[in-house]
């Protein structure tokens, strides 16, 4: 059997979300689910079906249980799909080769189902769906950050035009974490983006590298020190 080599999970994350997203009801592209407002309501109950409601979520009600989970392979739009994925393309094979396929795994599923579940926690009176893979791809930023702060990554920023430019790892993600931040004390009541999610999934990202190879990152320097210096 020929070993699991490159980002294999990662791949399979994106693969998974895409096909999930063909299938619904939500690409327009499956004709089972009708048009006009027959394709609305099948759009409306397959939302409340797969995502997080966290009204629901938060009074523990069984078959809310396990929404944070399946609420991540389920995309609002085109447009989410696209822009999701291609955070996860960048960020998660650098990602999955430091943590492994396995703890990649679980750390990405664990990640974005905390991250939700954070939400509902802060909404939970709120009867609004909750959907998206954004709060387990924020976890794989954080964890980047830490893991690869010097690592050039190719970014478009509004302000600079959209031309691909290269940037410190470090720059783009707390330009990133800020932007989230600042949109998420503006977010009203209403519908839309849930920002407190992705600065959930962030910092625990953040804070599992941090926990998981900030000791052996701190050996290693030692390590490499010369004589009479590291640890005084």
């Amino acid at each position: 059997m020929l070993p699991w080599r490159g980002p294999a999970v990662t791949y399979g994350l994106i693969g998974a979300c895409a096909l999930v997203f063909l299938a619904s009801p939500v690409s327009g592209l499956n004709p089972s689910y009708g048009t006009g407002d027959t394709l609305l309501a099948a759009q409306g109950a397959y939302f409340r079906r797969w995502g997080v409601v966290p009204a629901e979520l938060m009074s523990g009600s069984p078959d809310a249980l396990l929404s944070p989970l399946t609420a991540l392979f389920v995309s609002g739009n085109w447009l989410h799909l696209l822009g999701n994925m291609l955070f996860l393309f960048v960020f998660g094979a650098m990602a999955e080769e430091r943590l492994g396929h396995v703890e990649y795994l679980l750390f990405y599923l664990g990640s974005g189902c905390l991250a939700l579940a954070g939400y509902a926690m802060a909404h939970a009176e709120s009867d609004q769906t909750l959907v998206g893979a954004s709060g387990a791809i924020s976890g794989v930023l954080g964890a980047f950050l830490f893991l690869f702060p010097r690592a050039r990554v190719t970014s478009l920023f509004p302000f600079l035009f959209f031309l691909p430019l290269r940037f410190p790892a470090w720059l783009v993600l707390a330009f990133w974490f800020v932007l989230q931040w600042l949109a998420a004390g503006n977010a009203g009541s209403g519908p839309g983006v849930a920002y407190l999610a992705h600065l959930v999934g962030f910092s625990l990202g953040f804070l599992y590298a941090w926990v998981r190879y900030g000791r052996e990152a701190r050996v290693k320097g030692q390590a490499a020190a010369p004589d009479g210096e590291g640890q005084p």
